[in-house]
């Protein structure tokens, strides 16, 4: 809003008025979220009229397209694809536009994850410009910063796209001038915060262009122009002009530029130069046309990303750990709330909630996640205020779909005629009370699930009952966070897409929940470690046993039971102490990690709290600075779960959850767990790009800041292996990870931080964090063979966990167990295979004509804007999760009938294949097919055709996107 007022609606006012003042004028503009705040709230029907008529002349040129520029390291490819798809979806609503070119200059490092999907959205070349000074030298020198990407292996190329790296000179207009000390070609200054200037005068206002310097100006551009040009292939050179908050006041911008422009032109012959206005799309065409033959980049990203050979961007994959952790606990939430409301609006046409309304609710979540996708947003690398509005957008938005949930609960249940009421607030604090409450269980992934799931309670003599009144296997213990209250874990076990509704009773003397017993062990001085014998105890589940030495009161070791093979592995807390004097060397900040030397450990006594039951033995360590200190450091909970009989715990049993606590930091630290185990890795590493796919670690030595640079992003999944056995690391929110050792892999948990950086303390970008975070990470250790089944869909379990409502009877109607029927929704499951993934299941409410020559005609025709929201189109993604030979039966393609497979949410009458973000039809897409070596023809490449008889089948790493309509009830 801030930015609105200062310069952004200037920009869109002042550039159209000027685009419309010449013909020969252009513009791109990419982040939707600042156009459609001018679109509603400022635009007049005569500015409206004229966007529409620059679209159409290609003078105004969308690029991405997406509601931001989304941050590519630390995003979940959901999320991603969520804010690209809110983008597209009122882009082809409001113009019939569709970008097909990216211009993604500003995130930190480039994953190969986004060429793919911007290939599947229908683009035709991709643009990056941040990537590693070292690599971007070498590649300019050899003329290489263009390719053709195949960011994905398994999808190669069919999914490959041209991609274009910037130069060393990125993405603004290079200011100096020889002649003069004044800056050039920025004639508007920069923007003023929080208000514009009253005067007009903004700071560092360009030297105008006038007939004195005239000839110099055009010097000074043609000779940068020709210094860009030896580094590309082509004679086309892509010369941006602009930068970060340009282009407010476009009038005094477009008339300097057109007297430039049109010397340069007038004098070609003796410049050698010719210039003209462009799109990206104008550059990529020219490029495109001029037919050579490209070299083809495999699947490898471009992380981390370093400026110089201290200033390596590898904080911001932990920074603000908090808002990480919130805007995926978001995103899950949504994504659960859309299939919810898809399944209610399907089987319950004539249900009483209004769906408008309930999608305005949906709508305000799916913009606060789609905005903090925002390469400034969950980065971290806001100010604390910018942080404050993401947060205040994401807990209005979840505040509005638990509210959603729970009244579709609410109509679902008759509830009103029960007299139960339902809430989605989770009592966390308070403990559940006395009386009778429901715990309303939604599973929103579509394969069974066998979890437990945690609720606060208020006394340890519990009773847990299904619909049908059958008791439920439940454990119920002293909370670690606050000891007057109890944590009631109860075993839940429910189909694809469903809900099951228990009830939580105080005990009547009849079946109770076993009861987790709490031993505590003294407190060990890890110093003297190898001083003592050592004591080891066991915890055993089928899956594993656990050792831990009660001499240290640390993790000794882990036996995978199936295969009887034993790792060594032990885990401790270190800090990386780092500088924040500009003065004294590099800085650690927001962006970059800069640290001073190896970490150091930071506890030297631990102590130890073991809970076990029947169901769930729970290790509590608490790391002290010493052995007399009053309070701890950090906590690790260590869940180790045994799974009854007649429960699929496969899943369940082979994962050792750890919860940690950590924080509040002193100043200048950056907090690590370090896990170290006698696995002979050679110090290689593996981690994911956005969830999607796997990247390969090994670790690099450099003469400079060899620590920092060897950081990746994990946002879902990292792990070390040696010849035999894998230890995986599965993750709810991203956070920096490293292997420092042979053997070893470390997580950033938490960093705070403090500088002098002038820029920084201009705009409050300090991370004086002092938070506690509680971050969760999932253990699965194996043969490669095991841990190949399980992490796909582990790791979706720990990104999807079940959402839990509450519900009470109200009045003193007593009810019998009996009574409590099995949900409708419960009765129709959606059930994919373990190597697909349900993506997306919604009601996007878009009231755009799937068929384009009709869309594009009733946009002219102004009918666009009386429809209501379109409740009958659902849109629908499939993911094949594993990579071609990963594994021998989960790489295999797979048929899925999509009739039968949503049988349960209604009959299917018709399905559309569509592009990722839905406004093409796959059938008409055609993309730029660029020449190569492998592929020396060029032309056009045609999507896959869906079958007639609703069967498609899915290879591996495919995104499959489709409208499905079906019968109305």
């Amino acid at each position: 809003q801030e930015s609105m007022h200062a310069y952004a609606a200037n920009v869109y006012t002042t550039v159209i008025e000027e685009l419309m003042k010449g013909k020969q004028r252009k513009f791109i503009a990419v982040e939707q979220e600042f156009f459609r705040l001018w679109w509603d709230g400022v635009a007049t029907d005569t500015q409206k009229q004229q966007v529409h008529q620059l679209l159409q002349e290609g003078r105004l040129e969308f690029v991405i397209g997406g509601q931001v520029m989304h941050d590519e390291a630390v995003t979940l490819i959901d999320d991603q694809i969520l804010q690209l798809t809110e983008g597209h979806g009122f882009l082809y609503e409001t113009f019939g536009f569709r970008p097909q070119f990216s211009w993604h200059v500003d995130p930190f490092g480039a994953s190969a994850t986004t060429p793919t999907l911007f290939a599947l959205a229908g683009f035709n070349a991709h643009l990056i410009s941040r990537i590693d000074y070292d690599l971007k030298a070498d590649m300019q020198k050899n003329k290489k910063l263009q390719f053709v990407w195949q960011g994905s292996p398994s999808l190669s190329e069919r999914q490959e796209i041209f991609t274009h790296v910037m130069d060393q000179y990125s993405y603004c207009t290079p200011s100096q001038l020889p002649f003069s000390n004044r800056s050039a070609f920025y004639w508007n200054g920069f923007a003023t915060f929080p208000d514009p200037p009253k005067d007009g005068v903004y700071p560092n206002m360009s030297l105008p262009v006038t007939d004195t310097n005239l000839h110099q100006y055009a010097q000074t551009m043609v000779a940068n122009i020709k210094e860009r040009a030896a580094w590309f292939r082509t004679s086309d050179v892509l010369w941006p002009w602009g930068c970060d908050k340009q282009f407010f006041n476009a009038s005094v911008q477009y008339s300097n530029m057109d007297l430039l422009l049109d010397y340069i032109n007038e004098h070609s012959g003796e410049f050698g130069v010719t210039v003209q206005y462009a799109t990206v799309g104008d550059y990529f065409q020219a490029v495109y046309s001029r037919n050579l033959t490209w070299e083809i980049r495999n699947s490898q990203d471009f992380l981390p990303y370093s400026t110089e050979p201290f200033q390596a961007w590898t904080g911001f994959y932990t920074s603000r750990s908090t808002l990480k952790g919130i805007a995926r606990r978001a995103s899950s939430l949504l994504y659960a709330g859309e299939s919810f409301f898809t399944q209610y609006v399907l089987k319950h046409p004539a249900g009483s909630i209004c769906k408008c309304k309930a999608l305005k609710q949906l709508q305000s979540l799916r913009w606060a996640v789609s905005e903090v996708q925002h390469h400034d947003g969950i980065t971290g690398t806001e100010s604390p205020k910018v942080r404050d509005m993401y947060m205040t957008n994401l807990m209005y938005g979840v505040f509005n779909v638990k509210k959603l949930m729970a009244s579709i609960i609410f109509d679902m249940n008759d509830a009103k005629k029960n007299g139960e009421v339902y809430s989605s607030v989770y009592p966390k604090d308070s403990g559940i009370s006395e009386v009778d409450q429901y715990v309303v269980v939604y599973n929103p992934l579509a394969w069974n699930i066998t979890t437990f799931v945690t609720i606060s309670v208020g006394n340890l003599a519990m009773s847990v009952y299904d619909e049908l009144g059958h008791p439920v296997p439940a454990q119920v213990q002293t909370s670690a966070e606050s000891p007057s209250t109890y944590d009631l874990y109860i075993l839940v076990a429910i189909s694809g897409l469903s809900y099951r509704k228990y009830s939580v009773k105080p005990v009547d003397g009849k079946q109770s929940a076993f009861i987790g017993r709490s031993i505590k062990y003294k407190r060990r001085d890890i110093t003297r470690a190898g001083q003592q014998s050592q004591q080891l105890f066991p915890v055993v589940n089928n899956c594993y046993q656990v050792l831990f030495d009660q001499s240290t009161n640390l993790m000794h070791s882990i036996t995978e039971r199936e295969t009887n093979q034993t790792v060594q592995l032990t885990q401790e807390f270190l800090e990386y102490h780092v500088n924040g004097d500009t003065t004294k060397g590099p800085i650690s900040d927001n962006y970059l990690f800069g640290p001073n030397a190896s970490a150091v450990p930071v506890s030297k006594a631990v102590g130890l709290e073991v809970v076990s039951g029947a169901l769930m033995t729970e290790i509590r360590q608490y790391f002290y600075s010493n052995i007399t200190s009053q309070d701890y450091l950090y906590a690790v909970y260590t869940r180790i779960y045994a799974v009854p009989e007649g429960y699929d715990g496969k899943l369940l049993c082979h994962r050792i959850e750890q919860e940690y606590s950590v924080g509040p930091l002193e100043l200048n630290r950056e907090a690590v767990l370090r896990t170290s185990t006698n696995l002979n890795t050679k110090q290689l590493l593996y981690t994911d790009n956005n969830g999607y796919q796997m990247q390969k670690r090994p670790f690099k030595a450099y003469v400079n800041n060899t620590v920092a640079r060897n950081y990746y992003p994990m946002v879902q999944t990292a792990y070390i292996e040696d010849d035999t056995t894998r230890l995986m690391l599965l993750a709810e929110r991203a956070h920096g990870v490293s292997s420092q050792g042979n053997g070893q892999v470390e997580v950033m948990l938490h960093r705070r931080l403090w500088n002098n950086l002038e820029w920084n303390v201009n705009n409050n970008l300090t991370l004086n964090d002092s938070s506690v975070v509680r971050p969760v990470i999932w253990l699965i250790l194996g043969t490669k063979a095991v841990t190949n089944v399980l992490y796909w869909t582990s790791g979706l379990a720990l990104e999807h966990r079940p959402v839990v409502m509450f519900g009470a009877l109200s009045g003193d109607k007593p009810k019998l167990p009996g009574q409590l029927q099995q949900n409708s929704v419960h009765g129709s499951s959606v059930t994919v295979p373990p190597n697909l993934h349900l993506q997306t299941l919604s009601i996007p409410g878009w009231r755009y004509n799937s068929n384009h020559a009709e869309q594009i005609r009733s946009i002219h025709m102004g009918k666009q804007k009386e429809d209501d929201a379109d409740f009958s189109r659902v849109l629908l993604r499939i993911r094949h999760l594993y990579e071609i030979g990963e594994d021998p039966v989960l790489s295999q393609a797979v048929m899925v009938d999509l009739k039968s497979l949503l049988k349960g949410l209604g009959l299917v009458t018709a399905v559309e294949e569509r592009s990722l973000t839905g406004t093409w039809d796959v059938n008409t897409l055609e993309r730029w097919k660029w020449k190569t070596a492998q592929y020396p023809a060029k032309g056009f490449f045609n999507s896959m055709k869906t079958s007639e008889n609703f069967t498609v089948t899915v290879h591996p790493k495919e995104i499959r996107t489709f409208f499905v309509y079906f019968q109305s009830q």
